[in-house]
Formats: C-alpha cells, structure tokens, sequence
C-alpha cells in the first residue's frame, strides 16, 4: 500500500477533470506542469477514476439527461475555477512586477 497523497481529493479531481477538458489536445505533462504536479501523479489519478467511473453491475444505469446536468455541472464548475486561476495568476503576475521593481 502506497503512502497518503499531500494533495486534497478535491485538487485531484480538478486535476483530472482539466486533463479531460482539455480533449486530447495536451500532454499528461503539460497538464501537470501547469499545476505543479508530476506527470505520473496526474496519469495516475486519471486511471483511478477511469476505474471508479463506471462500477461493475452500473453500466448504463445513468440517463442522458441525469448525465447532460453532471457535465453542464461539471463545466460550469471548472469554468469557474478557470476564472480563478486566471485571476490569481494575473496578482502573482503584478507582484513580481512590483517585487521586481523594489529589488532594482
């Protein structure tokens, strides 16, 4: 048994909810580079909810409409964490500006 991870469930969840977003168009590692993380961490939180997501007797037991309102759920949720990070990394953008100012 492996150790504890150091990042919340939440944060993983994000993690690969925005290497799913992403549709094929980036790497494992770009994502991960993105938030700080490995690349191996990242793929291998994507297997384990590859491996949650559809529990054995389940398949086929969601509707499209139940699954329709989880995903407009889900992006509306990531979009809104994207709007976040937009943010928080536009002040981290103007301090070091500032900080770099202050050192000259």
């Amino acid at each position: 048994m492996g150790r504890k991870s150091p990042y919340p469930e939440e944060f993983r969840k994000d993690s690969v909810a925005l290497y799913r977003a992403a549709a094929g168009n980036r790497t494992y590692a770009a994502v991960a580079a993105d938030l700080g993380i490995t690349a191996e961490s990242l793929r291998t939180w994507v297997r384990k909810d590859e491996a949650q997501a559809v529990p054995e007797g389940r398949a086929g037991s969601v509707s499209a409409a139940e699954e329709l309102g989880r995903l407009r759920a889900e992006n509306a949720r990531l979009l809104k964490a994207e709007q976040e990070w937009r943010l928080e990394r536009e002040i981290l953008r103007r301090a070091a500006a500032y900080f770099a100012r202050e050192v000259k």
